[in-house]
Parts: C-alpha cells; structure tokens; sequence
C-alpha cells in the first residue's frame, strides 16, 4: 500500500488527505482539517500564512501520531493568484494579501492607458479580474512600493508553502499561469509586459513543470514533526489544474466544472485559445498538466450561498447547506434572476440584501425567505453554466456533449439537476474531493506508479462513485433563460 499526502487549501478551510494506492483503486482519509480565516488590518484583507504553515505541520504530526510515517511523497495545491514577497535572506516581508482586498480597485483601468487591454489578453490569455496577479503587483507598486522595492522574490502561495518547508524557490507552471504574467506565445513569463507596466521582473522564480520534485522536507522541520524527510512534488498546484485532472472523462467531447467558492467552467486543449471572440467573451486560459491548456470562464460559484449561510448564522438563525436547499426546494421556480458575476456579489456583508437589491433595481420581484432567495442564487448560477458553455462552444467551436462536475458543488444535488435541465445536458457528478484526488494523481504519476494522465483518469472512474443527471423540463428553463439573458 502506497501512501502519500496531500495537502489541499481553499478560500475557507484546509485540509490534510492521507492517500493510499493498492495498484488498482485510489482511497484517501482526512487527517486534520483547519479553518482559513482572512485577517483584516487597517481595512487591508490578508491570509494569515503563518497559521496555515502551521496547521500545515500539523498534519504531518497527526500522521506520524497515526502511525503513517512511511509516506512517499507530498503536494500542495491552493486556490491562484495570490502570493508572498521575499527578501534577500529569504524572509517574508509581510503576510499576503488577499485577492479579495480592495486595493486593486481600478487597476485593470490603469494597465489600460499604458498598455491596451487586448495586447494584454493576446499576450497572457487570461480573463480580466482584479484580483489578477498583475494588477495586485500594480496596486502594491502604487500603494507599497517600498515593499516591492525590498523584494527579492515573488511565490505563489503553493509556493511560499513548499519553500517553507524545502528552502526550495520555483514557480509551478499552473499556478503561473493564473497571473495573467505568463506568456504562452514565449512560453515563459510575460517579462516585456511587465517591464512596460513598470514592474519588476528580477522577484520571478523559475518556472517548473507539474510533477517535478521541488525538494525534500528540511532536516529540522522533520526533526519537529518527527518524520523522515520526503520528497515535496510541484502537483497541478492550482486547485482547479487539480480538480480538472480528477475529471473521470473518457474521451469525447466534454466540459468540465469545478464547482466550490468559485464555478470553473472549462474545456481542455492542448493550446491556448487567444481570440477575438474569447477577448470579447472574457474567457481565460490556464495551465495544466503536461502543459495543456485550461480554456474556462470563472463564474463567482457558491461563494453567495456561503454568504448567505454566513450572514444568517451571525443573525442566530443557524441552518446547514443541506437545510437551506430543502427550504429552496419548497419554493415556486424562476421568482427572480441574479447576474452572479456583479460587482455587488464579489465582497462579503449582506448577502440577503445584495440579492434583494439586485431584483429591485432590474424591476423583478423582490425573494423574501430564505427559500426563495437560495432558490434565486442556484437558479441562476445553472443559467449562468449555460451562458458560460454557450460561449465556450462558440470560441472552441464544438459541440459539448456531457458536462463533468467535480468538487465540492457534487454534493448540492439540487444544484446539479438545475445545471443539467439549463444546459439540456446530461451531467456527471464527481469525485466530491476532486482538488485532493488530482493532487494525488499527480504524486502517483510523478513516481511513475501511474503511467499518464489518461490512466489516472481510468483509475478515478474505478475509485470513485459518480451520481448522473438527465435534463428534466427543459422548455420552462428556455423560457427561464431568456428571461435571465435580459438582465446580462
């Protein structure tokens, strides 16, 4: 039995996965679990990286506690574009910030008047938000400069993490790619692009492929933790590059979804799309295993459910995801639509009455219960899918026969059947754990106890249950989605 360990860290909590391969099925355990909580100092929102190193040790010392010392190997993967700057001895000069932070409000505006948007976009391929890594290097150059000025280098988060515990400095390749700092016509970063923004080039690591070891686990942090040293692998650091390659898919022309905080809605290529029609339609591209390519559209996903829930439970009326959507379930269909990916969704306060406000201001009626507004939310992020698969068949210029679910998202049954009746496509659901499974898989391949991607594949579809949706009512949720496009 092999194990190995996965470490998989999301926008609300982490996790430790102890994985054991028998040579035919994948299983895996959680061994910790700990809460990701953003910190908020002076109006500023950061992650709080020294507690998530810590838990991070943790984990090991639950396996040895456990009596799982003999681990193989370990990886990371984290949510993108975030990062920490060093100093010349290596030292974190501060905490990172979080993508969510307001500082980079107008930055995309800024890039802009020196360099036009689609020279951008034709360079790096990826969709414009915010939160991109090159407009926070721009917001901390205009805000921190003497912190980027003392900065020696730049890590992702993954990267921070595997540094921490390697003294290893390498940039994973999709993990890079989500900063809209690579460039996939040189393949390598986007140095003349970042040099006309006014951007230091000398803080970027060199760029490692998926699978590659990073190093092994330094001899005092194994002293801590009480485990031998074991090699640390570059996994598809980027949680979706993770959760796409637990896709079970056999062939064929499919989409997939990575379904969590955020909704992931791509396709895989083996070059990138750079287009007229995908600048238009603001639709990214990513890196993957083997140097593929993740051709998607970043939709907000759960991220307002789980607002929603938040604000609620602060009020004391404490209900479970489970309970919320029972509620939902209750309620009539198509009340009212929301446009998921407004500004007015993208920070956390009072979900209830964002939404509430949304439907006011389009001139629709206004949901009320919780059931109704949860009900709102899932509907439309299921018309959304459907807009959001509608442009990726134009750009691609396929036809999608089956859409694949992985994450989190699996486990909102209403959820996928909503997804399955707006696309007027079957829907395949699973793995749950799919960020976890593609870490594993990308340590088993790695040591060459799989032999590629298409085998690993193989092997998630054996290891795994998957749940199967057929479209039900398609002509209402038709008329629903005409209905939906009017306020886009």
């Amino acid at each position: 039995m092999l194990k190995l360990l996965a470490f998989d860290y999301g926008a609300s909590s982490g996790r430790a996965i102890l994985g054991k391969f028998d040579g035919e099925k994948i299983s895996f355990d959680e061994i910790h679990r700990y809460s990701n909580d953003p910190v908020i100092v002076n109006g500023s929102f950061y992650w709080d990286i020294l507690r998530l190193y810590h838990e991070l040790k943790q984990g090991i010392i639950k396996c040895v506690k456990n009596g799982d010392k003999d681990i193989k190997s370990m990886g990371i993967d984290t949510w993108g574009v975030d990062y920490g700057l060093l100093d010349r001895n290596g030292n974190l000069l501060a905490n990172p910030f979080h993508y969510r932070d307001s500082r980079t409000d107008g930055m995309i505006e800024e890039a802009g008047k020196i360099v036009p948007l689609k020279d951008i976009y034709s360079e790096t391929g990826i969709q414009f938000a915010k939160f991109n890594t090159l407009f926070q290097l721009m917001a901390e150059k205009k805000y921190n400069p003497q912190r980027l000025e003392a900065a020696d280098k730049m890590l992702f988060i993954p990267d921070l993490l595997n540094y921490f515990l390697t003294g290893e400095k390498y940039s994973e390749f999709t993990i890079t790619s989500t900063s809209a700092m690579y460039s996939f016509k040189n393949k390598g970063w986007a140095t003349e692009l970042m040099k006309k923004l006014g951007l230091p080039t000398n803080i970027l690591a060199d760029i490692i492929d998926t699978g590659k070891k990073v190093g092994n686990i330094k001899a005092d942090i194994c002293e801590e933790v009480g485990m031998p040293s074991i090699p640390v692998i570059a996994v598809a650091e980027h949680d979706t590059g993770s959760a796409v390659i637990s896709v079970p898919a056999k062939g064929g022309n499919f989409a997939y979804l990575s379904s969590g905080t955020w909704s992931l809605l791509g396709t895989e290529c083996q070059t990138p799309v750079i287009n007229d029609t995908s600048f238009k339609l603001n639709y990214t591209n990513e890196g993957g295993i083997n140097r593929s390519v993740r051709l998607l559209k970043n939709i907000m996903g759960l991220w307002i459910i789980q607002e929603l829930k938040r604000y609620w439970d602060k009020t004391g009326e404490v209900l479970g995801f489970g309970e919320l959507v029972q509620l939902a379930e209750k309620e009539k269909p198509f009340l009212a639509f929301i446009n998921v990916d407004d500004d007015a969704f993208y920070a956390p306060g009072n979900m209830p009455t964002k939404v509430a406000e949304f439907c006011r201001k389009t001139g629709q009626k206004v949901p009320e219960t919780k059931g109704q507004i949860v009900r709102c939310v899932l509907e439309s992020l299921a018309l959304k899918y459907r807009s959001a698969l509608e442009g990726l068949q134009d750009i691609s210029d396929s036809r999608i026969d089956v859409l694949h679910i992985v994450g989190g998202g699996c486990n909102n049954k209403m959820l996928c059947q909503f997804t399955a009746n707006a696309i007027g496509r079957n829907v395949v659901a699973g793995p749950i754990e799919a960020t976890a499974v593609g870490n594993l898989s990308s340590q088993l391949i790695s040591m060459g106890e799989v032999k590629n991607l298409e085998e690993a594949r193989i092997l998630i579809g054996n290891s795994f249950p998957m749940d199967h949706y057929e479209p039900q009512n398609t002509e209402n949720w038709d008329s629903a989605y005409e209905a939906f496009l009017k306020l886009n």
